[in-house]
This record gives C-alpha cells, sequence and structure tokens, in this order.
C-alpha cells in the first residue's frame, strides 16, 4: 500500500512541471492521506472478520479423529519391527514366491481368492495383519516374570522370541482360515460348475487356495510346536476347533455362505445367558444351542467362534509363555476376545455407511446390521430366503435400503461402542505403558473409522 502511494508521488514529481507539480501534490497529499487511513481500516476489519471466524470455528470443530495407519505404525515402532509373516524373508522364501507366480494367473478372474489376497496387502482400516501386531502389544504391556531366562528375552523390543514366534503363529493361522474360505463350490449343480467359461479359472484358483492354506497351517503347526509349551499348544488348537465349529451354525448356501436363523425359530434365550467359554476351561465348546434366537448373542457367537477365539487365546498364551499369572491371563483373553468383536462390528457397518450400495458390492447377511434389522422387521426374511440356494439371488441393494431405513445401523454402532468399553477397561488391569498406551490408540482409532 505504501509503496503504491510511493509510486503515485513520484509519477506526479516526473510527469508535471515543477511549480504546478509542487502545487498538485500538496493538493493531492490529502487524498492520499485518507485513502492510506482507509485502506488500513478496511485492512484491520478484514483481520478481526478472519479472525473472529478462525475463533468461531476452533470453537465448533469436533475433536480430532485417529488416524489408524499413525496408530498402527507408532505401535510397530515400539514392538521393534512389522510383525507380520509378510516380511522379507517369508517374500524371498521359495514357498511364497511360487504362490505369487501362480496368483498372477488368477488377475481378471472372479475367483474370491483375488479379493481376499487384495485385503490382505491393502494397507488400510481392512488389514489383516494387525493381530500378530496385537499379541505383541498385550505381550510388551503386561511384562514377564523374573525367572524368565536372558537368552529368550528380546531385550530390544522387551518381549520374548517365543511369544514373537506365537504372532507369526497367530498370524498364519487366521490367513489359512481366510484363505480356505475363498474356495468355490463346483458342484455341477451349481452355477459355478455349469459354467465352463470360468470353470477352469475357478477349478484352478480352489487349488492354490487349498495348497497356500494348507502349506500355511501346516508350517504354523511346526512353529507352534516349536514352542515347547503342551498348554499353548492345546490353547492354539482349541482356537483352529473354533474355526471349524463356526462353519456349523445356521443354514448354508451351495456356496457354503452363512444364512441368518428365521425368525421364531429358536424361543428367544434369557439375557442372562454368558456368550463366550468357561474361563477355567477353554477347551470346552461354546454352549451355542443356548443363544440361538437373539441377534446380539447370535452375532457374539458367531464371531467368537470365527475370530475373537483365536486372538483371545492367543493373547492368553502369550502371558502363559512369559509365566504371568491366571487372573492376568484371563484379562488378556478378555481384551483379545472383545478387540475382536469390536473390530467386526466395525467392518459389519462400513457397508452401511453409504446411502446407496456401490455396484458390485455386497455384504454378510449375518452381519450385525441385518441380523438387528430381522429383530426389527421379520418379513425382510423373504427376501433372504430367495439366497438358499445362492447369495447371489438375492436384493442386496433393497436389504442395504431397508436396514438403512431401521434402526439396526445404530444399534451396531452401539454394539461397536459396547466392546470397545469392554477392551478398554480390561487394559486397565495392565501396567501403564507405552505398549498399553499403543494399544487404547488402535482401539480408538478403530473407533473413528
Amino acid at each position: 500500500m505504501y509503496r503504491a502511494s510511493g509510486r503515485i508521488m513520484q509519477q506526479l514529481r516526473h510527469r508535471m512541471p515543477a511549480p504546478e507539480g509542487r502545487l498538485a501534490v500538496s493538493l493531492a497529499a490529502p487524498a492520499l492521506k485518507t485513502f492510506t487511513l482507509r485502506q488500513q481500516q478496511r485492512h484491520e476489519q478484514v483481520r478481526w472478520t478472519a479472525t473472529s471466524t478462525v475463533s468461531s470455528k476452533q470453537v465448533t470443530t469436533p475433536p480430532p479423529r485417529h488416524d489408524w495407519n499413525r496408530a498402527v505404525s507408532e505401535a510397530e515402532r515400539i514392538v521393534g519391527y512389522p510383525t507380520s509373516f509378510l516380511s522379507l524373508r517369508w517374500l524371498l522364501s521359495d514357498e511364497i514366491a511360487n504362490v505369487a507366480l501362480h496368483l498372477r494367473k488368477l488377475v481378471g478372474s472372479a475367483h474370491p481368492l483375488m479379493k481376499t489376497a487384495k485385503h490382505l496387502l491393502y494397507n488400510g482400516k481392512n488389514t489383516m495383519q494387525a493381530w500378530g501386531l496385537i499379541v505383541l502389544l498385550v505381550s510388551k504391556a503386561a511384562g514377564h516374570a523374573p525367572s524368565v531366562p536372558d537368552v529368550e528375552q528380546d531385550k530390544s523390543a522387551g518381549v520374548l522370541h517365543s511369544q514373537r514366534a506365537l504372532a507369526e503363529v497367530t498370524e498364519m493361522i487366521r490367513i489359512s482360515h481366510l484363505v480356505h474360505n475363498s474356495v468355490v463350490n463346483l458342484q455341477s449343480s451349481t452355477e459355478a460348475g455349469q459354467d465352463a467359461a470360468t470353470y477352469d479359472d475357478m477349478s484352478f484358483g480352489n487349488k492354490i487356495g487349498l495348497l497356500t492354506g494348507d502349506y500355511l497351517l501346516g508350517h504354523s503347526s511346526a512353529e507352534l510346536a516349536n514352542l515347547r509349551n503342551q498348554e499353548v499348544v492345546e490353547l492354539i488348537s482349541s482356537a483352529v476347533r473354533d474355526f471349524s465349529e463356526s462353519e456349523f451354525i445356521g443354514e448354508r448356501d451351495e456356496q457354503n455362505n452363512p444364512l441368518p436363523y428365521k425368525p421364531g425359530t429358536f424361543q428367544r434365550p434369557s439375557l442372562s445367558v454368558a456368550v463366550d467359554f468357561n474361563e477355567h476351561d477353554v477347551m470346552t465348546p461354546m454352549p451355542i444351542a443356548q443363544v440361538l434366537g437373539n441377534p446380539e448373542q447370535e452375532w457374539e457367537c458367531r464371531n467368537i467362534l470365527n475370530a475373537g477365539s483365536l486372538l483371545g487365546k492367543s493373547c492368553q498364551a502369550s502371558l502363559k509363555l512369559a509365566g504371568q499369572s491366571e487372573e492376568l491371563q484371563r484379562h488378556a483373553y478378555r481384551f483379545g476376545k472383545h478387540l475382536a468383536l469390536a473390530w467386526q462390528a466395525c467392518l459389519d457397518a462400513e457397508p452401511f455407511q453409504c446411502p446407496t450400495l456401490p455396484l458390485d458390492t455386497t455384504f454378510s447377511l449375518v452381519s450385525a446390521p441385518v441380523l438387528f434389522h430381522l429383530e426389527h422387521d421379520p418379513s425382510l426374511y423373504a427376501q433372504l430366503e430367495q439366497g438358499k440356494q445362492s447369495v447371489d439371488n438375492i436384493d442386496y441393494d433393497k436389504i442395504h435400503k431397508a436396514v438403512l431405513a431401521g434402526p439396526a445401523l445404530a444399534k451396531t454402532k452401539e454394539l461397536q461402542r459396547k466392546h470397545t468399553a469392554a477392551a478398554l477397561a480390561v487394559l486397565q488391569h495392565f501396567p501403564a505403558t507405552d505398549a498399553r498406551q499403543a494399544l487404547e490408540n488402535i482401539i480408538l482409532a478403530m473407533q473413528d473409522l
């Protein structure tokens, strides 16, 4: 502003004769002064308005959201390095290299194995690689007994070598289960078995899925045996049993996709029935028949068997390797179980965050929003009955709109908050360390997804 005024003064001096120029400048000076004062006042007014706007925005701005990727990166730094079995030594092994080579042949096909591989490698909120990280963070948060020899300790990371091996075993078992679930039924009565154009791709994908899943499960069994702890072997073996048991709850279509129970099939149980294993003997199977008929308890039963059992028992086994007390081991199991259930509730709600269902997108028919909506509106089951032969026959868009119109999504978010709060409450039984803080950050970041 002041530079512009100077340039005007110079132009007036050079362009006008001396006497008249001085007179003109003397006459123009008050106008320039008035113009300058007005510009200053306008500038101050704009600056005050901008400051007031920023201040008002600061008052109404919601609290900052927790970043999932940052929380995971900080947690990996605490335990030493990335915990996934997709480490350098695995990626350079001949077996994994052969699997990757054969998977390239399935690119462009519709085999579910490709979707599983995408979610496995995707570095986001759906990543399947954080299970081992949770086990190591629980291990470091709890510490180990003084009787553990120094040779068994990884002092740079604050965990035991056996606990790190257990974390890799947990991830291998989890991913082998997901890969096995990608196998497609190719019986002649199914649509996949009758389509000659895609039969070869589906058959080849099944072979790769079976061999890869079997290899991971077999290698995890060998690594588990190398821990030389019978109680840990029993715990993890019972989690593998729970995977199988989860496949026999309720009806299935021809592709073995789960279908919900028809409303009114079972008598509604008492809400006092606990949905969990016997804390004093986790080898005892879960009483499934006592929880059928209640959407929340049925959902918890399915997902404890399908996910919560492995994460909870792996956390419990890691503290058993560290020589911790039975009470702290039970707290570790509860934390892993509630964290897995909160995680699953978050994933179940994800397809219903948008007002319209994206093209070629489906969701589980036994997810929490669908089960809650069946309780609210049992007439929706008529749409689900069309999927008894194949879930592809179901109008997912219609079910999506019906769920959004009811209270199911709000109940699902409340279910997530319930298990998130339970996981945070159990975490208070562990010492206040950076590992415990990292676990809290992961839980809060998951809640903000």
